[in-house]
This record gives structure tokens, sequence and C-alpha cells, in this order.
């Protein structure tokens, strides 16, 4: 798939999972091939320091986070979202986040796109960006922009029209950057 859409929310179909197909459904009109994933009810442990991965690059904790980072090195484009937890992205995002560092030796990631998307219920999720964004800069992806969407209940992201412009926005500019790739 070229591009792969991350939900770390722990709700499968939440705002976050909304917000992040927002931006894929766009890439899709222009015949992009585009997969989406959700981490709730994954378990995805914590970094635990041990340095392995400078020598195997690659996590050698075994989780789901092993399915998921495969996917990941194979897309062009990666979407990542999470919902704003306490002015920053959620645990399961973060542990997510955290485990990437295996991939980072080697810049196994360096080149493909970025998107950071977050939704909120109502502040923090500028600094949930910033969290995506530091992660997607530290593996020098490629920044395709970012997204920061209101909701709090099931399906109110839906109501926030300038969040689901932006996602379709952005999600034009992935299907350029990849088109421009091809070219």
């Amino acid at each position: 798939m070229q591009v792969l859409g991350i939900s770390g929310s722990m709700r499968e179909d939440g705002n976050t999972a909304r917000l992040v197909r927002a931006v894929l459904d766009e890439v899709g009109k222009a015949g992009i091939e585009t997969e989406f994933v959700s981490l709730a009810g994954m378990q995805i442990g914590p970094c635990t320091g041990c340095e392995i991965c400078q020598k195997e690059h690659f996590c050698h904790i075994q989780d789901d986070w092993d399915g998921v980072a495969e996917k990941m090195l194979e897309a062009q484009v990666v979407v990542l979202g999470a919902p704003t937890y306490y002015f920053d992205v959620n645990g399961q995002t973060k542990n997510f986040i955290d485990r990437t560092y295996s991939l980072y030796h080697r810049r196994r990631l360096a080149g493909h796109g970025g998107v950071a998307v977050a939704v909120q219920a109502n502040t923090g999720g500028e600094r949930a960006v910033q969290t995506i964004e530091g992660f997607l800069s530290t593996h020098e992806f490629v920044s395709l922009g970012s997204v920061v969407g209101n909701g709090f209940r099931a399906g109110d992201i839906d109501g926030d029209s300038a969040a689901m412009e932006s996602a379709r926005s952005i999600g034009r500019r992935c299907a350029a950057f990849l088109g421009e790739r091809r070219g």
C-alpha cells in the first residue's frame, strides 16, 4: 500500500479514526492505494530502553507493534492520528512512537511522507500535533501537513467542517507528493 493511516485512539471508530480516514478517502479519490489501521485493542508495550534494536535494527519485543511497523515501512506516506489526553497524545500512541526508535538507527523511514492528526475535546491538540511532528521530524519524514480537529462525543468530528476540509486538503497534498515521486 502507498498510504497508511494509523489511529492511535482506543476507540476503533472514534473521532481520531474518522479524521484519519478523511485524509485517506481523499487520497483514494486519486486512485492511490490506502490502508487504515486502528491501534484500539492492540497490545503495544513501552520501549524498555534495552538497546538491542541497535544491533538487530528492529524492536525485539513481541506484541502487536511489529505488524503495524512492517506496514509503516512498506508505505510511502504515513498518516498518524492521536486523541489528545492531558495536552498530548494518548499512551497507546506514545508507546507506538517510542518503539520506532528501533527503526531510527538506519533511518528506515527517511524520505517517507508524513501527516500529523490530532483530535481534542477543546484544547491541547496543537501540543499533540507537536509530539507527532517530533516523531516525523526525527525519522526524517517529508512533512505533508497536520490537522487538529474538535470532538468529544462519538461523531463530533463530522461537524468540524474546518478540520474535515483541512484533512481533505492534506489528502490531495499526499496524492500530489506520490505523483511527484512517480513522475
